[in-house]
């Protein structure tokens, strides 16, 4: 690594460098980080198997697609009927697809700040 100035005109200044974290905060970040990116994704899964369940036409007395598809309205009651439209498919995929998105957005997001605190 040089010492060159990148913009001339600027004074250039060594950066201190950056204290060490303990390890064992290290681990519990890491451990955090893992905990929030796994709830995101299992949140944006059960969305997305709704979604798919739904389009693919399953069979809505069976349990298992009772289980997704009460799991996905409570994932996504704040978002429910966003968007209005006659195409039932559509309306559906946008109204748990858009939470779905947000989750592993904002999920992941928070967890790559936890991970850098």
């Amino acid at each position: 690594m040089s010492n060159i100035d990148p913009v001339s005109g600027y004074p250039v200044h060594d950066q201190p460098p950056r204290p060490e974290r303990p390890r064992d905060h290290q681990a519990t970040a890491r451990r955090t980080a893992l905990a929030i990116c796994t709830i995101a994704d299992i949140a944006a899964g059960l969305l997305g198997l709704w979604i798919v369940l739904y389009l693919l036409d399953a069979n809505r007395g069976n349990a298992f697609v009772q289980f997704v598809h009460g799991m996905a309205d409570w994932l996504s009651g704040w978002a429910q009927d966003i968007f209005v439209m006659d195409t039932e498919g559509l309306r559906v995929a946008l109204n748990y697809g858009l939470p779905a998105v947000l989750y592993l957005v904002i999920g992941h997001g928070v967890a790559l700040r936890v991970n850098r605190a």
